[in-house]
């Protein structure tokens, strides 16, 4: 399976941002935990990285519809 590139992961989060509202940073943070708690570390970090965009589109720190440069 190929990596998932910065745009697709931001665009999931908008997505999901605007399928879901704030229910969607819920149950990322939800996953995390699970995950971790399981030993699954690949996961967790997956939706870790979700999250944070999650946040920053809630709160407006990140417009998804501009690309977006992770460093």
């Amino acid at each position: 399976m190929a990596p998932i590139n910065t745009s697709d992961l931001c665009r999931l989060a908008a997505e999901l941002a605007n399928e879901h509202g704030t229910e969607a940073l819920a149950y990322a943070r939800r996953a995390i935990v699970s995950y971790e708690a399981e030993g699954e570390v690949d996961r967790a970090y997956f939706w870790r990285m979700l999250s944070a965009l999650l946040d920053d589109i809630m709160t407006c720190r990140i417009d998804p519809d501009r690309p977006i440069t992770i460093h």
